[in-house]
């Protein structure tokens, strides 16, 4: 039998590693972007088609934050004059009027021991906080939760963490309806091409808090917040 599933689906992205500490980015972040189905397939999906094909002119490309960054092909029409300003305000605008949720789990790697499983560790702070924003119980509709595919072993090792963490081995002992799906980064999902853009900018934001950040300003409006309005602990998990 099909379903039920759940009404919101969660892509998820990373920015970092889990190797040695970086001097220059010694932070591990997970983003977890929460869409609404509908509004997902009625409406994101198209906006980020159409930026696609203003800039481009065919939406066979992903929106890769790194490539873009460091201005690789096809985002090397950023170095042609009075594009990259014109693209980064479209981009921006997109990321800002889109709807959804923002879950973040920051690992501060220089400040942890060198035998932490970033990516558990972040994936279950997520998850957590995913599952109070929804109230979830055991026999809810599932929730599918959508992450980039890093590998056979990695991806093995991720499935065992996350299936160990929804039947329980989280901070309230909750059984959670979620469900593992993997997708390769080179396959274009609208819900992980936001997750990747928004990560790096989250540990740019926990590591220089005060630098402007004009993406983490868009941002800080799209987290899970508690009842006093704050995001912190909510929507943000820094460790430690």
């Amino acid at each position: 039998m099909l379903g039920p599933f759940h009404e919101a689906i969660v892509y998820v992205d990373e920015s970092g590693d889990h190797g040695p500490v970086s001097q220059d980015y010694p932070v591990f972040v997970l983003a977890f972007c929460i869409f609404d189905k509908s509004d997902y397939a009625e409406n994101t999906t198209t906006r980020v088609q159409r930026f696609k094909f203003k800039y481009f002119g065919h939406d066979a490309l992903v929106l890769h934050e790194r490539d873009i960054r460091k201005e690789q092909p096809p985002f090397d029409i950023l170095r042609r004059p009075g594009v990259r300003d014109a693209f980064y305000e479209d981009l921006n605008r997109l990321i800002e009027e889109t709807q959804f949720t923002l879950v973040a789990a920051a690992i501060r790697k220089d400040k942890i021991g060198g035998s932490v499983d970033v990516y558990s560790l972040a994936m279950e702070f997520g998850l957590e906080r995913i599952a109070l924003h929804f109230n979830l119980k055991p026999n809810d509709p599932k929730l599918h939760v959508v992450c980039e595919s890093r590998g056979k072993r990695e991806d093995d090792e991720m499935e065992l963490a996350f299936r160990r963490i929804c039947a329980g081995s989280n901070f309230r002992n909750l059984v959670l309806p979620c469900d593992l799906v993997f997708a390769r980064k080179e396959r274009s999902h609208a819900g992980m091409e936001f997750a990747d853009l928004i990560a790096r900018p989250i540990g740019r934001h926990v590591l220089q808090p005060q630098q402007a950040n004009r993406a983490w300003d868009i941002l800080e409006k799209k987290f899970r917040r508690g009842p006093n309005g704050g995001a912190r602990g909510w929507g943000l998990k820094v460790f430690p």
